[in-house]
């Protein structure tokens, strides 16, 4: 079964002169691996899951339908909840860079960025609301020049804790999608 979230590694890796190494650049693609905080806490709560529907089957066949059917909602809820974290990061594309979160998804169309650069500040560490000092790929659009945007990728984010080298190579690739996409 193909992997396409690993592909993406790949071709940085081995495409070094090359800066955009995709053929159809109009897709959106997370230019970097998850993490291993993000994908070990998805396959603890999809191992829940699997629990919660075990669960699910046992009442609805001893007990009321009903009752199942909620754990089984519950179930769902829970997958939903994963497959979500496993969305959240920054894509890229053609049309733009897209900063998908939790509950919010930003998209700056290329047009609108004036620099898309990398600064040494405090970041949150794991999302959480205790700051670090690290580094973050921050994103200056040209209708907010003046103010300062949260950062797309951080040093202390699910995806890069412990991973500098990870963090340095998705921060060179989303600037090189900027910076090709701000020339033309």
């Amino acid at each position: 079964m193909p992997l396409p979230f690993l592909a993406a590694d790949r071709a940085f890796e081995t495409a070094d002169d090359i800066a955009l190494p995709f053929d159809d650049r109009d897709h959106w693609r997370r230019p970097y691996r998850p993490g291993p905080w993000r994908v070990g806490t998805a396959a603890l709560l999809l191992l829940l899951a699997s629990y919660v529907l075990f669960a699910a089957v046992i009442i609805a066949l001893t007990g009321s339908v009903s009752e199942g059917g909620v754990v089984f909602g519950a179930a769902l809820a829970v997958i939903a909840v994963s497959l979500r974290l496993l969305r959240v990061g920054v894509w890229v594309s053609a049309r733009g860079v897209r900063h998908v979160g939790f509950f919010r998804t930003r998209t700056v169309r290329w047009e609108q960025v004036v620099a898309v650069r990398t600064v040494q500040q405090p970041v949150r560490w794991l999302g959480l609301p205790r700051t670090v000092q690290g580094q973050a790929l921050t994103v200056v659009r040209r209708d907010r020049a003046a103010e300062d945007t949260s950062p797309l990728l951080t040093t202390h984010n699910a995806d890069f804790l412990g991973r500098t080298e990870a963090f340095d190579r998705a921060a060179d690739s989303v600037e090189a999608w900027g910076a090709e996409y701000q020339r033309g």
